[in-house]
């Protein structure tokens, strides 16, 4: 939805501090981001109600918002929006009700509303033949040319967001000096919530990540000081997405009716790991330690997807071929 516009200098300002008190809880940047355009839209809703002031706010009026949020139509891919997206701006709802509560704004009582069901079929995860199809479609395009160095970041990119399951963020933020090759450990220092951890990638991953690291970086970036891990066209930092656009390329590349058809992100590549090695016989908790979620419940989701595919409970390693994954001994018990 398009930024919406608010009238009420008093709705402007009770954002911004929202915002502020975010920041200074330690939400990431995404999160600060997030939920305050959230509750954006919550103001704009009470402002269309004739409400001036927050002291005007019941929770009678946010059940009746979030009641026609539910109604609202997906623009995108039709039908309504997705219990996930729901369950967004729900965490919104209640976070903000907090803020007014401890800064003395306005005592709401409890909202009362429940969180939507488990939106785990709308996951998308990809097949280790579709990831293994991603990686060939790397070669090829570009060799004896300019491009070529673009091919090798690829499967950087790949290995960053697949073989080690960073978030989108996790990797724009990566640089060289959080990449040790000797002990085979990525450093997430800017993961969710400003939460730091140390990620392991296995030896293929470790192979690709130093090809671009040593043979095709160099040739992109402009400055040779500069730390940052994946370097764009422009010879700097490499956004996300520019990244996301590189994945949807290598997409068609495929040419693979299937895959091509799939809402294909970088997360989805994270998505893909988590349920691979879910597969593979990985414990939850040892995932949970490898994605950086600090609550199983976030992890649980993978387990509605694999047992949800018949005949894919139990998938023996061989079936991965030769891609970058972990064997379950491979993650370090100290993660």
């Amino acid at each position: 939805m398009k930024k919406l516009v608010l009238h009420s200098p008093r709705f402007e300002f009770l954002e911004s501090s929202f915002k502020q008190w975010l920041d200074i809880l330690g939400y990431s940047a995404h999160g600060v981001y997030q939920l305050p355009s959230h509750v954006r839209e919550l103001l704009h809703f009470l402002e269309k109600q004739k409400l001036t002031h927050i002291r005007q706010l019941q929770v009678t009026h946010i059940r009746e918002y979030y009641e026609q949020l539910k109604n609202r139509s997906n623009e995108r891919r039709g039908g309504g929006l997705s219990n996930a997206y729901l369950n967004k701006h729900l965490q919104a709802l209640y976070k903000f009700a907090d803020y007014l509560r401890q800064s003395g704004k306005i005592l709401l009582p409890a909202l009362g509303i429940d969180w939507e069901g488990d939106d785990s079929s709308e996951i998308t995860v990809l097949t280790p033949a579709e990831i293994k199809l991603l990686y060939q479609v790397t070669y090829g395009y570009h060799e004896g040319t300019q491009w070529e160095p673009f091919g090798g970041r690829d499967r950087a990119i790949l290995s960053i967001y697949y073989g080690c399951g960073l978030r989108r963020n996790e990797g724009y933020h990566l640089n060289l000096s959080d990449v040790n090759f000797d002990s085979r450990i990525l450093r997430v220092r800017k993961g969710k919530n400003y939460r730091e951890r140390l990620v392991p990638f296995n030896q293929l991953s470790s192979k690709y990540l130093q090809e671009y690291v040593y043979d095709w970086r160099p040739l992109i970036v402009t400055d040779k000081k500069d730390d940052a891990f994946f370097i764009g066209q422009r010879g700097v930092r490499m956004q996300t997405q520019s990244m996301a656009l590189r994945l949807k390329l290598l997409q068609q590349r495929t040419d693979d009716a299937v895959l091509q058809q799939k809402n294909v992100r970088l997360h989805v590549l994270r998505h893909s790991i988590a349920t691979h090695l879910l597969q593979n016989g990985m414990e939850l908790e040892r995932i949970a330690r490898f994605l950086g979620h600090t609550s199983l419940e976030s992890t649980q989701v993978y387990t509605h997807l694999v047992s949800g595919e018949e005949g894919e409970k139990q998938l023996p390693a061989q079936r991965y071929g030769n891609i970058p994954h972990y064997e379950t001994e491979q993650l370090h018990e100290d993660e």
